[in-house]
């Protein structure tokens, strides 16, 4: 079912593409055919959305993306089309889902054990950043297997959603409900206490309490 989350994600991004070739300017010859400023960014955006959530931006895919889809030409989104091609063989074969569940959980538990040895030590404000840091890593990982973009569009550039947003978004896609959300954003205002200096608003034993939470969220939604 996730899979086909994301094959669906891709044939939509298709969709995109298909349209705003349909609707191509004629140049002098074939090669020159553009799309307009609109589809072009349209597909663009989404595209790079959807590739950042499950590779990130330093992956070969993202990198190659950017490098074919560069201005309005027929041809570039067409090239674009490719990636994507290349991208839905991946999941179709199950090596997309088989390779990040392996590093995603190894980064995850590095992270975890650190966070729980410097609650051992005392040190909370340190922890709580680290714990709520796997946790917002989680959800945008999670925004690829619900399909759920993690950028928002503002004017001409495509910029990151707060995990905020992210947490709600993720609820509408049927990911967890109304008592996660709660849970959930809790622990980020823990974290954004932490990451700001207020250390004052929660105690060792909210975090460690916090900690074990979102180690249960993270087994149990996936």
């Amino acid at each position: 079912m996730k899979d086909s989350q994301l094959t669906d994600r891709i044939e939509y991004l298709y969709d995109i593409a298909k349209v705003a070739i349909a609707n191509r300017i004629g140049g002098s010859v074939r090669e020159t055919d553009y799309v307009s400023q609109p589809d072009y960014i349209a597909f663009k955006a989404a595209a790079l959305s959807f590739i950042d959530s499950l590779y990130g931006t330093e992956h070969s895919y993202y990198r190659l993306f950017m490098g074919a889809v560069n201005n309005t030409y027929v041809s570039n989104i067409e090239s674009g089309m490719k990636v994507l091609a290349a991208i839905k063989h991946e999941i179709d074969n199950g090596w997309l889902t088989t390779v990040k569940q392996l590093v995603t959980a190894e980064v995850f538990s590095n992270f975890l054990e650190m966070a729980e040895h410097l609650l051992d030590e005392g040190y909370k404000d340190a922890a709580a950043v680290m714990i709520g840091s796997v946790l917002e890593e989680h959800l945008r990982q999670l925004c690829a297997t619900y399909g759920v973009d993690t950028h928002v569009i503002k004017g001409t550039d495509n910029v990151p959603k707060k995990a905020s947003t992210i947490n709600e978004d993720l609820k509408k896609a049927g990911a967890y409900g109304p008592i996660q959300v709660k849970q959930v954003t809790a622990w980020f205002g823990t974290r954004n206490s932490a990451a700001h200096g207020h250390y004052g608003e929660y105690t060792l034993a909210e975090v460690k309490i916090m900690y074990q939470g979102v180690l249960n969220f993270l087994s149990e939604v996936k």
